[in-house]
């Protein structure tokens, strides 16, 4: 989700909802102006209420996820709190369109309108990107061999992402599968996602992490804490008691 081009995705599908609302016209803005006035006016709404909805969804989502809170449990409260800055921001640019709004429509009304909206655009978001981040994982094999023959586990990354696997990192009882080109949830454990790597030359660096060998392109020293630096500009986290099997294996000079 944090690609630009899933950014680019959100907002164009932003702009194409401002461009049905506005041939539809609701809330009464079918009987305000012409088509175009009101297509300029969703179209620049929805395209604010995209950049707030995808920033707070993307801020909000992986902690949320991490502490086993469902989607369920936060969307409504996040709506409440964006609708109240949108709600604001969407009542004045009404009125710069149509004065007469600030006579017709109080506050207590628009802003249960504004809410009404917010919280099924952003459910629906959630709904989507969840769907679109979250594959099943498949039965589990009756025998496993770790480290020979075919790398199952990129089976599972979707064609958009490539098959450059840089590492895995484990999500509550997800995997999350990282390529150059973005990420992917997988519901499975760590330990069946390693068992699938196959001929993947790599190592489990961290409780919560594989990292693959040739992704790894740098070094970080904290202190006593090591991180290495992947190709795709993530750190992953190197347990103390894994720095000696990294020494041994290469990855770590000295």
């Amino acid at each position: 989700m944090n690609t630009t081009r899933a950014w680019v995705i959100d907002l164009f599908g932003f702009a194409a909802a401002g461009v049905i609302l506005g041939v539809v016209g609701p809330f009464g803005t079918f009987f305000n102006d012409a088509l175009p006035q009101r297509v300029a006016y969703w179209v620049t709404l929805c395209l604010i209420s995209g950049a707030v909805i995808g920033a707070a969804v993307r801020g909000i989502w992986p902690p949320a996820r991490r502490r086993g809170l469902p989607a369920w449990a936060w969307v409504p409260a996040v709506a409440v709190v964006i609708t109240v800055p949108l709600g604001l921001l969407s009542r004045v640019i009404a009125i710069g369109f149509w004065p007469g709004v600030r006579q017709a429509v109080g506050w207590t009304e628009w802003y249960g309108q504004a809410l009404l909206v917010e919280l099924v655009v952003l459910a629906l978001y959630v709904a989507a990107h969840a769907r679109a981040g979250i594959r099943p994982a498949a039965p589990a094999p009756t025998m496993v061999t770790v480290g020979t023959g075919e790398a199952r586990i990129l089976d599972r990354l979707p064609r958009r992402l490539g098959r450059d696997l840089l590492c895995l990192q484990m999500e509550d009882h997800y995997v999350r599968l990282h390529t150059l080109e973005g990420s992917v949830l997988v519901l499975m454990p760590l330990t069946r996602a390693i068992a699938e790597i196959g001929n993947l030359e790599g190592l489990r660096v961290h409780r919560s992490w594989w990292v693959a060998r040739e992704a790894v392109q740098g070094v970080i020293h904290n202190g006593r804490n090591l991180r290495l630096r992947l190709t795709s500009g993530l750190e992953a986290p190197v347990a103390r008691a894994k720095i000696a099997e990294l020494k041994a294996a290469g990855w770590l000079a000295g």
